[in-house]
């Protein structure tokens, strides 16, 4: 046989042996071979099928994994959201609220005040309790539960006043808040902090202007004697200018112990009549202190003393659950000074619509201070 023949068959049977180890090697199509892990075969149509069905239900539930999830945190995001909406929703309430409250009472302002009578032509008054009398005479004008006993709240601080004035104690003193004149009674609050220093006579200002149960603290404490004498005094005093239904426990008026009658009352306000002092500072507007080194204003808590309608010589206010809404006054009417008191009242501002009802009423028929005015001459 021809050498170049030979060489051909050789490499023929080289190649067909070469061919049949390749196809035993990898009888199926290497599939995600790399340097690092052995080629795997291709799948069949069978096992790819199964594979792509199972790719499909791990794909849905998948699917369904963040569906539920998505839903969850819908779900979240439905129960959080109504939340901060009521959270909104209540702020906006509140802050109509308000409005609602400042439109309201701006309109009660501007409103004229009604006048009210009874079945005897007397006023409808609120006051549970009041009495009305012409000062110069001593008639009883207005009356409704004159001698029923009844606590007084902070019309107690114009007897704190007259014992205050009546000791000769320098007004020009200083005196010094202290932890003693803290209300842990009731809890009520004031701007003249634990270390405050005012004189004497900023104090009794205070005390009758803003009633401001501190200062009147301060004044008891600084007495000489101290508190306990200070309540002596007060009693003694009511005793001395016929107030027999009158006991006092306290300078301030925070404790309903302190109890009196409208017509004890009508007394107190005919002696503070006296003084001065008491009547300039309980019909001052307004005043400003500096406070630890701000200017502070405290302003009176009877808006009347402001009104170009009455001309007020004694003022006061008086406040606390067991009292309710007190008010006592001397006013002017025709010349003639008037008593008025009023205790017991419902609402913030209903002391004074009663105060602004018994001067209408008696402007409407002035007969009855002319009346009293010809008795006194005759």
């Amino acid at each position: 046989m021809k050498p170049r023949i030979l060489f051909v068959m050789m490499m023929a049977l080289v190649l067909t042996l070469a061919l049949g180890e390749g196809a035993a090697a990898a009888p199926a199509k290497c599939t995600g071979a790399s340097k690092t892990k052995a080629c795997k075969p291709a799948p069949t149509a069978s096992a790819s099928k199964g594979k792509s069905t199972r790719a499909k239900s791990t794909a849905s539930k998948s699917t369904a994994g963040k569906s539920t999830a998505g839903k969850k945190q819908a779900g979240k995001k439905r129960v959080e959201r109504p939340g901060r909406v009521t959270k909104a929703k209540r702020t906006l309430e509140s802050k109509l609220a308000v409005a609602k409250k400042r439109a309201a009472k701006a309109r009660a302002a501007d409103e004229p005040i009604t006048l009210r009578l009874d079945e005897h032509g007397q006023p409808r008054l609120n006051s549970s309790a009041f009495y009305v009398a012409n000062q110069s005479t001593g008639e009883v004008l207005l009356q409704r539960n004159a001698r029923q006993i009844i606590p007084i709240a902070s019309i107690t601080k114009l007897m704190t006043a007259i014992v205050v004035l009546e000791s000769g104690s320098n007004l020009n003193d200083m005196l010094t808040i202290s932890d003693d004149d803290v209300d842990y009674l009731k809890g009520t609050s004031s701007r003249l902090g634990v270390g405050t220093r005012l004189t004497r006579e900023d104090m009794l200002l205070l005390a009758l202007m803003s009633s401001e149960n501190r200062a009147a603290s301060a004044l008891a404490r600084h007495y000489p004697g101290g508190r306990a004498a200070f309540i002596n005094a007060m009693n003694v005093k009511a005793r001395l200018i016929g107030m027999s239904e009158t006991r006092f426990y306290d300078s301030t008026g925070l404790t309903p112990r302190n109890v009196s009658s409208p017509r004890d009352l009508s007394r107190l306000v005919a002696a503070a009549s006296g003084y001065p002092k008491i009547r300039e500072f309980s019909t001052t507007e307004e005043r400003y202190f500096y406070i630890n080194g701000q200017a502070k204003r405290f302003g009176n808590t009877n808006g009347l003393v402001r009104s170009p309608d009455w001309v007020i010589s004694v003022s006061k206010t008086g406040y606390i659950s067991e009292a309710g809404r007190c008010l006592v006054m001397q006013a002017w009417m025709q010349d003639q000074p008037l008593l008025i008191v009023l205790m017991d009242a419902n609402g913030r501002s209903t002391r004074t619509v009663d105060a602004q009802r018994v001067r209408l009423w008696l402007e409407e028929r002035p007969e009855r201070l002319a009346a009293t005015r010809r008795n006194q001459q005759g």
